[in-house]
């Protein structure tokens, strides 16, 4: 009986740690119906796809809707999950790695968009000053 109702205290201590503190002002009730209509969302975008864009598009709309919508909720979440995960070196591992890879990917994306917007903008300001001396000459 006692290790029963330690797993019960144990299960609503941790559902009960998820919510978010009355001090952050996050609403649970609609925010999360603000993330489920993004899930079907995606749903509905993904429809006509093969089975793994209809599996993938909707979990992901959903979790980023998430992200947006309860950001102390999520962050919970992924604090109780990053836990479970550390049981298992492989998997933690494997998620680190994946984590630096896209935070990598992401940074080069925006210094090759920086590098590109330098690059038009000095290819404008050279037609601009072409344009410019033509003027000036009366072409």
């Amino acid at each position: 009986m006692d290790s029963a109702l330690h797993l019960e205290d144990s299960f609503t201590s941790t559902v009960a740690s998820l919510a978010p503190s009355p001090q952050s002002g996050e609403k649970l009730m609609p925010g999360t119906l603000y993330v489920l209509v993004a899930a079907m969302t995606g749903s509905i975008v993904s429809r006509n796809r093969n089975i793994i864009l209809r599996g993938a598009i909707p979990l992901a709309v959903g979790i980023g809707a998430g992200w947006v919508v309860l950001p102390v909720t999520m962050r919970n979440v992924s604090d109780l999950l990053w836990k479970y995960e550390q049981r298992f070196p492989a998997v933690a591992d494997g998620h680190i790695r994946t984590r630096e890879g896209i935070e990598k990917a992401w940074r080069m994306a925006r210094i090759h968009t920086q590098q590109a917007v330098d690059i038009v903008d000095d290819k404008v300001s050279g037609g601009r000053a072409v344009v410019e001396d033509w003027v000036k000459k009366g072409k």
